[in-house]
């Protein structure tokens, strides 16, 4: 990194006040992701980046246009003029450093609890049963809480949910082996069905290279309430669980 410039550091939590000192002059060996998050590894530590509801990162391979009001952090590459910039209109992000010093990056307080990455070779329908056992909270609160496994979020639940069976509110401990076989692989299915077509666009996401996602096009049951479902033509029916809406199919979806 050539420098890093800090226009603002009000984001979730502060940006490092050293953070243009910390940065400027080493090398990103490696660039990962880590549930939401975007480890930037360096010989001396690691830059934990989070885009909350509405950051984003864009690359800008030569003189980028003049900063916006939510233009937070300039980060240039090199010295060809290329800026990856930090944009946030709410502010929920952070960028955080975490030292070498300080231990592996895992043991963050932002990353020690994840769950299981859903493409790793270990989640199946057996870790997912174990995790839920004694869990009274909705299946779809749990799916969304990250600690069984990450990266499954409100669309993805509720699409995973129907794809599986299984109502929203059916509390996680009664999800039976069978039925846990089910979810993990419909899981990693919607999954992987959004990333072939670009993720979700709603209001703001768009890719890397800016363009939308088109898995909202084949949603079977999120943001369809009073429409038919798709299989039996029962209507979608919308509930709010933890101040976030949850769309089902009441035909097909039992508790």
């Amino acid at each position: 990194m050539h420098r890093v410039l800090v226009r603002d550091r009000r984001l979730r939590w502060p940006v490092p006040a050293a953070l243009a000192r910390t940065l400027g002059g080493h090398t990103v060996l490696a660039l990962e992701r880590r549930g939401k998050y975007l480890l930037w590894r360096f010989a001396h530590g690691t830059l934990i980046s989070h885009l909350g509801m509405s950051g984003s990162w864009r690359v800008h391979l030569s003189m980028p246009p003049p900063p916006g009001a939510h233009d937070h952090v300039d980060i240039v590459v090199g010295d060809a003029g290329r800026v990856l910039r930090l944009t946030d209109p709410r502010r929920f992000g952070a960028l955080l450093w975490h030292p070498q010093r300080a231990g592996p990056v895992e043991r963050h307080p932002s990353l020690a609890r994840l769950g299981i990455e859903p493409f790793d070779p270990r989640f199946d329908g057996a870790l997912l049963h174990a995790a839920a056992r004694g869990r009274r909270v909705a299946i779809k609160q749990f799916l969304l809480a990250g600690s069984a496994v990450v990266g499954v979020g409100n669309i993805y639940a509720s699409e995973s949910l129907f794809r599986a069976g299984i109502h929203p509110r059916m509390p996680a401990h009664r999800l039976s082996r069978q039925r846990a076989d089910r979810l993990a692989a419909e899981v990693r299915a919607v999954l992987a069905a959004a990333i072939e077509v670009g993720g979700s666009t709603l209001r703001d996401f768009v890719g890397a290279d800016g363009a939308e996602g088109y898995f909202m096009m084949d949603a079977q049951v999120y943001d369809r309430a009073g429409q038919p479902c798709r299989r039996c033509g029962t209507r979608i029916r919308r509930i709010v669980q933890g101040q976030r809406a949850t769309y089902f199919c009441p035909h097909c979806q039992r508790p």
